[in-house]
């Protein structure tokens, strides 16, 4: 069988720390092209990853337009996301997009559309389903063992650790701060955990409380409060139609010791669990109150191609397989939509004062 050829667009740090590693385990798959605005990133990217002869562009429209690549990345800021996904689906192309779906829920719907009309599969780049805790707790969920989970935690929460590279802390490129970039994370778990995808209501708010300081403490160094034109905290309270509740928590800054990045909490008329520290499940039997924290013993497939070792590659190989075996990917494009619909919501709301109510 011949492998599946796959063109990179963007090949900064998303395509180097994720995608291209990944890809390049899978046995399945080779990448033979790489686009970037500024060549050098695509030539290095090329170098290190592609097949002898690689193809190397700055402008995306020659992927989508070369007939000999069957798949593309898109590693690109959110800004860009749809128009990019837009342009090779309808050349014919399947799409890998990186997290969020989109800018705004208009562009995410826009690609679900083309994803359709093309007969393509478009995938979001959601790894951390792939996370062995979080399989867990989705087989779990998904054979009822919580009964109906009506309330949730969606937790992104930072300390300290503003992105200062690249273009995380500019709204126009990425749309948002830490609610588009982490928060997607947590909320995507949590309704994929649930398995409820009719939101109802949302209530937000955002703050910018932190990211004028100058020189303040941070992971990666202070940030320049002058690009800092995001949010640095933003939380929001989602009512879902059948009832149940999330709330979502995110900020890359934040004075609270208790923190945790893409885990989330539910809560079942049968039982509950947490991912956030290590996968606990509680509930009671036989009349007393129990806690149990499954050990883990490598990697475990739930879902066909699946493993659990490294998130990551988890994701890449799933996703290759779908396109040869003409399966479902893991993370449907319907599911993303819902994801981005909520944050534009949270965001929508923050502004307004008001709540959002979907149709």
């Amino acid at each position: 069988m011949e492998k599946l050829r796959v063109g990179i667009v963007g090949c900064g740090g998303i395509a180097n720390g994720k995608h291209m590693p990944s890809l390049s385990k899978v046995s399945e798959c080779e990448m033979v092209a790489f686009c970037d605005i500024i060549e050098e990133k695509a030539v290095a990217a090329a170098q290190k990853y592609g097949v002898p002869g690689a193809k190397v562009c700055t402008d995306y429209m020659e992927i989508a337009n070369d007939p000999t690549i069957d798949v593309v990345h898109v590693c690109t800021p959110n800004r860009s996301h749809s128009f990019i996904s837009i342009a090779c689906l309808k050349a014919g192309k399947h799409v890998m997009c990186e997290k969020p779906m989109a800018k705004t829920a208009a562009e995410a719907k826009a690609m679900l559309d083309a994803a359709k009309e093309s007969g393509k599969k478009l995938t979001i780049g959601y790894q951390n389903r792939q996370v062995l805790n979080q399989q867990i707790l989705k087989k779990a969920a998904d054979a009822g063992k919580l009964g109906e989970i009506y309330f949730a935690k969606a937790h992104a929460i930072r300390r300290r650790a503003v992105p200062t590279w690249g273009v995380f802390m500019n709204e126009y490129e990425q749309g948002g701060g830490p609610l588009i970039d982490i928060g997607t994370h947590a909320l995507d778990l949590t309704l994929w955990t649930m398995n409820n995808y009719e939101p109802y209501m949302v209530v937000g708010s955002s703050f910018r409380k932190l990211a004028d300081t100058k020189n303040a403490a941070n992971a990666w160094g202070p940030w320049d409060p002058e690009k800092f034109t995001v949010e640095d905290s933003a939380f929001g309270f989602i009512k879902m139609k059948n009832g149940a509740t999330i709330i979502l928590e995110s900020s890359w800054a934040l004075n609270m010791t208790d923190t945790a990045e893409a885990c989330v909490t539910v809560c079942g008329t049968k039982g509950g669990a947490t991912t956030k520290g290590g996968l606990v499940f509680n509930g009671e039997e036989d009349g007393m109150l129990y806690t149990h924290k499954p050990e883990s013993t490598g990697g475990v497939a739930f879902y066909d191609g699946f493993s659990a070792n490294d998130p990551s590659e988890s994701e890449a190989r799933q996703w290759i397989r779908s396109i040869i075996n003409d399966t479902q990917p893991c993370v449907l494009p319907e599911q993303a939509l819902v994801v981005s619909q909520i944050l534009e919501a949270i965001y929508t709301s923050a502004k307004t004062g008001k709540p959002v109510y979907f149709d």
